[in-house]
């Protein structure tokens, strides 16, 4: 498999499962995109801002569905193998990705997998064993998270910064040398997680070192 960065904003994802996994998935995707979820029962769990539809589908069901969302994505987690079978079918029909959750290892054409992420602003880590051990993905999740801490806010100003050093006519190779100077220094990470220093000032030392070749 292959990891790619999918923009779904503006498209419909179908959740068949109303059970903790459904959940879990409703909750990931409705942070971006229209989200439905078709169960016969929800039980007392978080769905987000997912919308919730209270129905039974049989295998012989499952099309018509399909055919009312026209989803961008489908992700079957349901307990009966046969209708996840008919999600998978209807979904590769219609050309639509699929996520089925009740299955590791092998995949069918045109599935995904959804990675365990960190995000942290702009910036966002996946990571993925392909299905094959949930428990590892959240394991290195949980150790990036402290790793990541401020890498929103440095995306931030490195995008403020690039734009300042291009008005100010440095060439590509200037403005490259000095972005990754900022990038890598840690008093700048510092600042950035701290409110006792001013990023913006620490960037701006490092860039004048850089730029007189003093680093």
């Amino acid at each position: 498999m292959i990891p790619l960065v999918h923009d779904l904003s503006g498209e419909t994802i179908l959740v068949f499962g109303g059970g903790p996994v459904g959940a879990r998935k409703a909750r990931r995707f409705a942070r971006e995109a229209r989200t439905v979820v078709v169960s016969p029962e929800f039980a007392d769990r978080d769905f987000g801002d997912a919308e919730l539809v209270r129905a039974a589908p049989g295998p012989d069901d499952v099309a018509g569905w399909f055919d009312r969302f026209s989803p961008a994505l489908a992700v079957a987690a349901t307990n009966d193998s046969a209708v996840n079978d008919a999600i998978v079918e209807s979904a590769r029909e219609r050309g639509v990705l699929v996520n089925r959750a009740d299955r590791s290892g092998e995949r069918e054409a045109g599935s995904v997998v959804v990675p365990a992420t960190v995000d942290d602003g702009a910036v966002s880590v996946a990571i993925t064993t392909g299905g094959s051990s949930p428990a590892l993905s959240k394991y290195l999740r949980e150790r990036i998270e402290a790793e990541l801490d401020g890498a929103g806010a440095m995306a931030e100003l490195t995008a403020d910064l690039r734009a300042e050093l291009k008005d100010a006519d440095h060439s590509p190779a200037e403005r490259r040398d000095a972005i990754r100077a900022v990038v890598r220094d840690p008093s700048v990470w510092k600042a950035l997680r701290s409110a006792d220093t001013n990023p913006r000032r620490e960037a701006a030392r490092v860039i004048t070192d850089t730029m007189r070749g003093d680093s």
